[in-house]
């Protein structure tokens, strides 16, 4: 199953609920990857741009779609990005495949 990167960040409003009542997301984020068949893998926060980060495994792209924008809908999060990873070997595949494309370069 493919691996997805996401990068979040909560609202102040969400932060001020989360003091006021603290709350394991990561169970909620669990929850919400399983609904699809996928896992959950890690959850962490950290301080900089963003709040947090989560490495799921879900079936596929339309399944992971389903839950960010579940997720992006509820209005928790100032910002949700998730970026789907390759492993090596898709890469690999990937740089042997580009070697078949015929780019031309733009003015070229």
């Amino acid at each position: 199953m493919p691996l997805y990167l996401s990068r979040f960040s909560y609202t102040p409003e969400t932060w001020a609920r989360l003091i006021g009542h603290p709350e394991d997301r990561a169970k909620a984020a669990q929850s919400y990857i399983e609904s699809v068949g996928g896992k959950l893998h890690g959850f962490w926060y950290a301080f900089g741009t963003r709040d947090g980060y989560n490495l799921w495994e879900a079936p596929d792209n339309v399944s992971m779609a389903a839950v960010a924008v579940a997720i992006s809908g509820g209005g928790a999060l100032s910002s949700f990005e998730t970026t789907v990873l390759l492993t090596i070997d898709e890469t690999m595949d990937a740089l042997r495949k580009a070697g078949q494309v015929q780019y031309r370069a733009p003015g070229a």
